[in-house]
């Protein structure tokens, strides 16, 4: 009987905690389908190219309704190519919308 409680609880705290709804942030941020109108191409920082470094860079846009980048976030990647990819997602460009959006953009560096 001793074997059985533990095992019961454990059950029990695994259940409850499985079955927890998504947080609030997560509801509101939908997935936005906001189509990118001027796509700016990142600089190849020197040091990454000759030392061939390569990989990709996550970066958070916060766009305007009018489609400018109002701020950046680097959300993950290489930090010797990071500030290149930053510099480049605020030189972008997406469509009018009627709010405000979050858009993640990934930056691919491939030293040819």
């Amino acid at each position: 009987m001793r074997r059985r409680l533990p095992i019961a609880v454990l059950a029990l705290f695994t259940s409850t905690f499985m079955a927890v709804p998504p947080t609030r942030a997560q509801q509101d941020q939908p997935e936005s389908k906001r189509k990118l109108v001027t796509k700016a191409e990142p600089t190849y920082p020197g040091l990454a190219r000759s030392a061939r470094i390569s990989g990709s860079v996550r970066i958070e846009a916060v766009v305007a309704p009018n489609g400018a980048v109002k701020s950046t976030t680097i959300i993950g990647g290489h930090p010797d190519l990071a500030q290149s990819a930053q510099d480049a997602v605020r030189r972008c460009k997406w469509e009018a919308a009627p709010r405000e959006t979050r858009e993640v953009v990934i930056i691919a560096f491939r030293p040819d």
